[in-house]
């Protein structure tokens, strides 16, 4: 898989962050969510966004419900658990931890690119953030209008 880092994430986990965001603000309130809804809500194809939720549903992060009352949830308790970082790795792996800020095959404290050690730091950060990151403080912030899904 490609990925441009200076966008950081693929489109692919962009749509899954979103998806998840949305799914937890549902579950909160007892709800589960379609794959239709889901697309609806966070702008992205609904067979694109089916497959992404069924990796997350692989991943243990969201879990898939069948019948005439399905859909998507996540149990209420687990949401404040689930950090930014298990969501991203789901769907990207942790290439994003590793990869060269150029973009280069071969990059490595031994053979550096010109960017390494700069890109590197902010790789740490992008780590650390998305470990100390809740499922719950961006579900919370979108309730309370400090965030947006979508504009």
């Amino acid at each position: 898989m490609y990925y441009n880092y200076w966008f950081v994430f693929s489109k692919a986990c962009e749509y899954g962050i979103k998806a998840t965001i949305f799914i937890a603000i549902n579950s909160y309130d007892g709800r589960r969510v379609s794959p239709k809804e889901i697309s609806k809500e966070i702008d992205s194809p609904t067979a694109f966004t089916a497959k992404i939720l069924q990796d997350l549903v692989r991943h243990h992060i969201i879990k898939s419900v069948k019948g005439a009352y399905g859909g998507f949830e996540i149990d209420k308790d687990t949401i404040s658990k689930i950090k930014l970082a298990q969501i991203v790795n789901a769907i990207d792996g942790d290439q994003i931890y590793k990869g060269c800020g150029l973009g280069l095959q071969s990059c490595n404290e031994a053979h550096p690119c010109p960017v390494h050690d700069k890109f590197k730091l902010v790789r740490d950060d992008l780590k650390f953030m998305l470990e100390h990151t809740s499922l719950e403080e961006l579900a919370l912030n979108i309730t309370s209008g400090a965030s947006f899904l979508k504009i």
